[in-house]
């Protein structure tokens, strides 16, 4: 399978399918550092990042806002000192889709960066 990373991210319309469990076990494999959680019915991806203060937690955030707009496709970002937590999921699927693993996997190198 090609890199998440390198990949693009499909448009993603009301009723498009989400990942089947063959699919999200392959996937999560993939971004390790992400945790697969259910809030109100609905699977998401979530990631902390730990940084060494407000001012850098400020800079990942505006790097992930970039990449969101460049990709169409926006996070639940909670920005606080020393740690931002980022949350992937489609609206429009109520729940995970292919481009939420891609874009995990492209915030995961924004720390690279």
């Amino acid at each position: 399978m090609t890199k998440l990373s390198a990949m693009k991210c499909e448009a993603c319309q009301v009723g498009a399918p989400q990942v089947t469990d063959d699919e999200l076990a392959s996937l999560v494999s993939m971004i390790p550092d992400w945790a697969v959680v259910v809030r109100d019915g609905v699977m998401q991806l979530e990631r902390v990042f730990k940084f060494k203060n407000f001012k850098l937690a400020m800079v990942f955030t505006n790097q992930l806002a970039e990449l969101a707009e460049t990709d169409f496709h926006h996070p639940g970002i909670l920005t606080e000192w020393g740690k931002v937590t980022v949350t992937w999921w489609s609206h429009s699927v109520n729940g995970l889709h292919k481009n939420d693993f891609i874009m995990a996997a492209k915030t995961d190198e924004l720390l690279l960066n």
